[in-house]
């Protein structure tokens, strides 16, 4: 997901319009990147998962029947989405950012997939959010998010890549997506999704911005807040064009 994440800000329509966040696991597709984020939940034991901007649940209801998670995004209309789907009641949903992690939540596991860190545009936020993981996480605990290479230029292929995409939305009917490149002001880059539902024809539009850290900014902002790099892995799935990145929690 990529709303604007942190301090309470109005979530991208994309993610809180109702009907365009019943839109958004259609257009999403396959959630093949889920799959890591599963391995690396068996491959520390994590027991205690927080799932950071989770939007519509997909990665939250995979972790569910094994595990105690906790799922939390500022879009209500996401959440919604989210709690009507088989097996919405092993998961605890939580409207909010960072700040809304329960008190003493002793995670071993956060995760935050898809654009999530991305959306976190200000230096004061990333650091505000990474303060509300760290005291959520056990000690030890891992934080592990997903966020694009700057020198990749993810940016460029979206600016050719407009032709729109027509889907059949369950509720909605047939639908029209396209995206537009609108802004390159690094490290932020902001974009336009256009929907046109054919039945009533209606078209909504919804607006979005992404910020771009290198690997330095990321590593450096991290250890600032005792979150420690444990390993910066490839996805498996965009190989070259993302960092996974696994930081533990460590004593100040």
């Amino acid at each position: 997901m990529s709303a604007r994440f942190y301090d309470h800000a109005v979530p991208d329509p994309i993610y809180a319009h109702p009907r365009l966040a019943l839109a958004y696991d259609t257009f999403d597709g396959p959630r093949d990147d889920l799959a890591a984020y599963l391995a690396i939940a068996d491959e520390l034991a994590a027991r205690r998962i927080v799932d950071l901007g989770c939007g519509t649940g997909c990665l939250a209801l995979l972790l569910a029947p094994d595990r105690q998670v906790i799922a939390v995004d500022p879009a209500r209309a996401s959440l919604d989405v989210a709690r009507a789907k088989p097996g919405a009641d092993q998961v605890t949903w939580i409207e909010g950012d960072a700040s809304a992690i329960p008190a003493g939540a002793q995670a071993d596991l956060i995760v935050m997939t898809g654009n999530a860190a991305q959306a976190v545009l200000t230096d004061h936020d990333w650091t505000a959010m990474l303060r509300h993981v760290r005291r959520s996480l056990a000690l030890g605990g891992c934080f592990t998010f997903e966020t694009r290479r700057p020198e990749r230029r993810a940016w460029e292929e979206w600016a050719v890549d407009t032709a729109p995409v027509t889907a059949d939305v369950p509720g909605l009917g047939p639908v029209e997506q396209r995206r537009e490149l609108t802004t390159v002001d690094l490290p932020l880059v902001s974009f336009r999704y256009t929907y046109r539902l054919l039945n009533d024809n209606t078209t909504l539009t919804s607006d979005s911005t992404l910020r771009f850290r290198d690997e330095d900014e990321l590593t450096t902002s991290l250890e600032a807040e005792g979150l420690g790099i444990r390993e910066i892995r490839e996805a498996p799935d965009r190989p070259g064009r993302e960092f996974v990145v696994l930081a533990q929690r460590r004593s100040i």
